[in-house]
């Protein structure tokens, strides 16, 4: 039998008309673009799938994957929008036009008051190697991986002072015990 997941108050058997339902993006507002594409792409090694402009509401959307050299990416742009929307695990950037010129602009990370949303995460195959990795890029840190109770967990912040924790798999297996 395959694993059916915890069981807690409050869960519920997913019924059958949700099968096939796969959970695709993270939406992160971003002032400017072309600095939290080059954080993505340089410090996390992810790559653009599609850009969407949408010139009526003035935005762009940038939806960015982490993808192995051998993935097949289609790249007939409408079968490009199909695959990015089949995937788990893109992050979408969304930039609303002009407020990279704004002085003084900037998008609340939910984790000042009033806290709401937290933060993302990246697992990676080396903590203390992507340590060094952060440090050379000049990534600030929230949080090191030796420094405060919840040891071997990480917590940079990317342009916009967005939190991303940083997990080595292997090293999580006694959280929260």
């Amino acid at each position: 039998m395959s694993f059916q997941g915890e069981q807690h108050p409050g869960v519920e058997t997913p019924p059958t008309e949700t099968q096939g339902f796969r959970f695709n993006h993270t939406m992160l507002r971003v002032k400017d673009p072309e600095r939290s594409l080059a954080f993505y792409s340089r410090v996390f090694g992810m790559r653009v799938l599609r850009k969407l402009d949408f010139p009526e509401m003035q935005f762009t959307l940038y939806f960015l994957a982490n993808l192995g050299d051998d993935e097949a990416v289609p790249e007939d742009p409408a079968e490009r929008n199909a695959y990015t929307f089949a995937q788990k695990g893109i992050l979408e950037l969304t930039h609303n036009w002009g407020t990279e010129n704004q002085e003084g602009f900037a998008y609340h990370d939910g984790n000042a008051e009033p806290q709401g949303f937290g933060h993302i995460c990246f697992s990676v195959p080396d903590l203390p190697a992507a340590e060094a990795w952060f440090d050379a890029n000049h990534v600030e840190f929230k949080k090191r991986p030796q420094d405060g109770k919840m040891k071997d967990v990480a917590f940079v912040k990317d342009p916009d002072g967005y939190w991303i924790e940083v997990v080595q798999p292997e090293l999580s297996k006694g959280l929260g015990q």
